[in-house]
C-alpha cells in the first residue's frame, strides 16, 4: 500500500498494522496518509538536525587539530561561537500533568528490558513484586560460609540466614515498639483493625502504627501488608508450608513492592535490522498495551501478565495495588533510518518517526480502556528518546510528539517525553533541553556508557584519552551526574517526573550492588536502573533506606552546577606502562566481540556477556560505542597500533570462542577470523574514528543484514555473503 505522498510500506509491516489497528478508532488510510505527510514535512528537518552535528564536530575537530586550548573560558567561548553552547533562558517550571505516581511520586527501581522478547519483557512488566527471601537465597547478597552453600536442593542453614536478613530488614524498616524484635515473633493478629504482633507471649504494636495498609485473613492474617516512603512489603504467612513451618510465626516469605517501572525499549538493547524484526517490535509492544501478551516458558506452562492485588484495609473495605509495573518505550534516535518503510523510490525513512507513530497507536489499545488492567491509570503514554543532541532537536521532537498526538485524535500532552542525558551537547545544555520540552517532559537519566563513548569521540582529536576506568573517576562525570539533578530538582520535574542514573551492570553481583547502589537515591535520584527483577527486589531496599524526597528538599538549595566541570576532558596526562596498554586493549577488545557475536550472529541486543575475566556482565549497544571509541582514539594518537589492535582481537575472540563453546548454535571465530561478526568488530575498530559520533547502528545494521541473508542462503555454510559486499557507511 502507497500513500499519494510517495509512502510505501512493505507487506510485512503492513500485516502487522493489520493487528495493531483494530480497537483504536484509527482507519489504515488514514494512518499511511497522515504518517507519509509527517515523513515527507519533517524528513528533511531530520536530515539537517543530523548535518548539523557533522558541521558542529568538524569545527570541534578543527579546534582540536590546531592544538587550541581547554581552558575554560576560552574553549567555553568556542563552543557558544559555534552553537554548540547555548545561553540559558530565565527560570521555567516544568508543567507536566497527568502523570501515574509511579513516576511523579514514587521512587523505586526501573528496569530496561529488550521489548521483541515477549518472555523477557513479560518478566520485566511483572516485576512490580519480588520475593525477598528468595532474592536473598539465590544470590550472592548472603555468604555461603558456615554451610550456607546455595545448592539445587532447599538448605536449610541459608535459609536460617535469609530468615535473620529479612527479620533485620524488618526491623530497619518496620521497628516494633518496646524495642522487640521480628526474630522473636511467633504470630499476627488483626485486632479492631490495628496489626498485633505476637512476640512470644506479648502483644507488641508497630512503632508506626500508620505502617499498617492492609492484610488478608482464613480467620487468622495470611498476609500482611505495611508501606513506608510510598513502597510495600507483604508478609505472607502460611504455618503449613514448606518453609512457614520452619518459622516461629510461620513467614513462608516476605514480598516487597520492587520494580515500579521498566522501559521496553526498541534501541539499543535490540537488534531489530528489518521489517521482520520491527514488525516483531510493534506486535509486542501492542500486545503489553493491550494487556494480552503471552509467552510460553516451558513445562506447557504460558507467562501473562499479572493481575492486581488485593489486601481487607484495616479499617474494613479494600485496597488495590497494581501487579505490573508502568511501562514506558524506547524509541530509537534520530540518526537510525529503516527500511522497514520506504519512500516510493525506496529511501529510507528515519525509523524514530516510524516508532512514534506506531508504538503511539499501539499504547491507545490502553488509553482507550475504560476498566480493567491498565499501564497508565492517567491517560498517558511515556516516550524515552534517545541521543538528541541539544534544545534544536528536543524541539524538533516535542513537535513531532504534537504532531503525532493530532494524528491519532490524542489530547495534546498524552504523549510524555524521556529525555536520555547521554550526549554531551544535551547535558551541558540540559536546562535548556527541558525548556523545550516542558509540559511534556517525564524523565531525565544519566548513564556512564553512551556518555563516555560521545566523550571520546566529541574530542578525539584533543588527544588520547584515559583507560576507561580512570575517565570513571575524572571529575567530568560526577559534574554530569549532579547537573542532571540539578537541573531536574531547580525546574521542579520531581514530583511530575523521574530524575534517573544509570544500569548497574554486574547482575551476578548483588552483595556489591547492595553496597554501592545507595548512592542513587543519596544523589537525589528517584528511579535507577537495574539488570533483573531480582536486582530490583534488592534495589527496593536502598528506597526505603533513603527518602528521596527528603534527600531531594535537602539537594534542593545547592547552588547549581555549571558546566565547567562537565566541560573537562579527560585526557590522558601520564605515560602509561606497555602492561597497562595491552590490558586495556584486551579488555575492549573482548567487550567488542563478545557483543560482536550476539548481535550479528544471534540477533541478541542485550544478554549477560563475560568480560576477558569471566565475570559476566549486562551489555548492549552502548558497551559496543564505549569499546569501539577508546580503541579508535587510542589508534588515532599512536597509543597502539593497527598490528596491536589485530593481535588483540584474534586473541580475544579465541577467548569468546570458550566463553561460548557450551552454546551449540555458536560458530567460532578462530582460527580463520573470516566471519562477519569477526570482521564487523575489525571494521568499528578501525573506521571508529570518523563515524558521526561514533554511533554504531548503521554498522551494525548492515552486517546483521548480511548475516540473515547469507543464513537463508546457506545452512551448511554461513558465509556467502562476501564481507567486501557489504555496504557500511562508509562505502568499504
Amino acid at each position: 500500500m502507497c500513500s499519494s505522498l510517495a509512502l510505501c510500506h512493505v507487506p510485512t509491516l503492513s500485516f502487522t498494522f493489520s493487528q495493531i489497528a483494530p480497537g483504536t478508532g484509527i482507519d489504515a488510510d488514514h494512518f499511511w496518509s497522515a504518517f507519509g505527510k509527517l515523513v515527507i514535512e519533517n524528513g528533511p528537518k531530520n536530515k539537517a538536525l543530523l548535518d548539523k552535528r557533522d558541521a558542529i564536530q568538524a569545527k570541534l575537530d578543527e579546534y582540536h587539530k590546531a592544538g587550541k586550548t581547554l581552558e575554560t573560558s576560552e574553549y567555553k567561548k568556542f563552543l557558544v561561537d559555534i552553537g554548540y553552547l547555548v545561553q540559558e533562558g530565565a527560570p521555567f517550571k516544568v508543567g507536566t500533568a497527568n502523570v501515574d505516581p509511579e513516576i511523579a511520586t514514587i521512587a523505586g527501581p526501573q528496569l530496561v528490558c529488550p521489548v521483541d522478547n515477549p518472555r523477557f519483557i513479560l518478566n520485566a512488566a511483572n516485576a512490580r513484586w519480588g520475593s525477598m527471601m528468595d532474592a536473598l537465597y539465590g544470590t550472592d547478597a548472603l555468604s555461603e560460609e558456615g554451610g550456607a552453600t546455595k545448592s539445587t536442593q532447599y538448605n536449610p542453614v541459608r535459609g536460617q540466614k535469609v530468615f535473620e536478613q529479612t527479620h533485620g530488614f524488618l526491623d530497619e524498616f518496620f521497628p516494633l515498639a518496646d524495642g522487640a524484635t521480628y526474630q522473636d515473633v511467633t504470630g499476627f493478629l488483626v485486632k479492631d483493625g490495628k496489626l498485633v504482633v505476637l512476640v512470644e507471649s506479648k502483644e507488641v504494636a508497630l512503632k508506626d502504627v500508620a505502617q499498617f495498609v492492609g492484610y488478608t485473613a482464613s480467620p487468622e492474617p495470611t498476609s500482611v501488608l505495611l508501606r513506608q516512603n510510598g513502597m510495600h512489603f507483604e508478609i505472607k504467612v502460611d504455618r503449613y508450608s514448606s518453609v512457614g513451618k520452619t518459622h516461629p510465626a510461620g513467614v513462608e516469605d516476605v514480598v516487597v513492592e520492587a520494580a515500579m517501572s521498566a522501559i521496553a525499549d526498541c534501541e539499543d538493547s535490540v537488534a531489530a535490522v528489518d521489517a521482520e524484526d520491527k514488525a516483531n517490535v510493534y506486535a509486542t509492544w501492542t500486545g503489553l498495551m493491550k494487556g494480552s501478551l503471552t509467552a510460553p516458558i516451558g513445562g506447557g506452562k504460558v507467562r501473562t501478565m499479572n493481575p492486581d492485588k488485593a489486601w481487607t484495609k484495616p479499617d474494613g473495605g479494600e485496597i488495590s495495588l497494581p501487579g505490573r509495573v508502568v511501562l514506558l518505550i524506547r524509541n530509537v534516535g534520530l540518526h537510525v533510518y529503516t527500511n522497514a518503510v520506504t519512500l516510493q523510490d525506496g529511501t529510507e525513512i528515519p525509523e524514530s518517526m516510524l516508532d512514534l507513530a506506531i508504538t503511539s497507536l499501539a499504547a491507545m489499545h490502553d488509553l482507550n480502556k475504560n476498566d480493567g488492567q491498565k499501564n497508565s491509570r492517567t491517560g498517558s503514554m511515556y516516550i524515552v528518546r534517545p541521543k538528541m543532541h541539544g534544545p534544536e532537536e528536543v524541539a524538533f521532537v516535542n513537535d513531532l510528539f504534537g504532531k503525532v498526538e493530532d494524528m491519532l485524535g490524542l489530547k495534546r500532552y498524552t504523549l510524555k517525553m524521556g529525555i536520555m542525558d547521554e550526549e554531551r551537547r544535551t547535558s551541558v545544555n540540559l536546562y535548556e533541553c527541558m525548556r523545550e520540552a516542558q509540559n511534556r517532559v517525564v524523565f531525565i537519566n544519566t548513564g556512564f556508557l553512551d556518555r563516555t563513548g560521545d566523550e571520546i569521540h566529541t574530542s578525539m582529536e584533543a588527544g588520547p584519552f584515559l583507560p576507561k576506568a580512570e575517565i570513571k573517576l575524572q571529575p567530568w562525570i560526577q559534574a554530569y551526574e549532579d547537573n542532571n539533578v540539578d537541573c531536574g530538582l531547580q525546574t521542579e520535574l520531581s514530583g511530575k517526573g523521574q530524575i534517573g542514573k544509570g544500569m548497574w551492570a554486574a547482575p551476578d553481583n548483588m552483595k556489591q550492588m547492595l553496597k554501592e547502589k545507595i548512592g542513587h537515591p543519596m544523589s537525589g535520584a528517584n528511579t535507577a536502573w537495574v539488570p533483573s527483577p531480582t536486582a530490583a527486589t534488592l534495589h527496593a531496599m536502598h528506597y526505603h533506606r533513603c527518602n528521596v524526597q527528603e534527600r531531594q528538599a535537602e539537594l534542593r538549595g545547592r547552588p547549581r552546577n555549571n558546566v565547567d566541570g562537565i566541560l573537562q576532558v579527560p585526557l590522558l596526562k601520564r605515560k602509561l606502562t606497555p602492561e597497562e596498554i595491552h590490558a586495556e586493549l584486551k579488555n575492549n577488545a573482548q567487550s567488542l566481540l563478545g557483543y560482536m557475536v550476539r548481535w550479528v550472529q544471534m540477533g541478541v541486543g542485550c544478554s549477560k556477556v563475560p568480560d576477558a575475566n569471566d565475570v559476566q556482565l549486562m551489555e548492549d549497544r552502548a558497551t559496543l560505542r564505549i569499546s569501539s571509541q577508546h580503541i579508535a582514539n587510542w589508534l588515532h594518537h599512536k597509543i597502539v597500533s593497527k598490528e596491536e589492535v589485530m593481535k588483540a582481537l584474534e586473541d580475544m575472540a579465541a577467548v569468546v570462542d570458550r566463553q561460548n563453546a557450551n552454546d551449540p548454535a555458536y560458530k567460532p571465530m578462530a582460527p580463520h577470523y573470516d566471519g562477519l561478526e569477526f570482521q564487523a568488530a575489525v571494521d568499528i575498530c578501525f573506521t571508529g574514528r570518523n563515524i558521526p559520533n561514533g554511533y554504531t547502528e548503521e554498522l551494525l545494521a548492515n552486517f546483521r543484514r548480511a548475516y540473515k541473508a547469507a543464513d537463508q542462503k546457506s545452512e551448511k555454510n554461513i558465509w556467502t555473503v562476501d564481507v567486501k559486499d557489504i555496504n557500511t557507511w562508509t562505502g568499504q
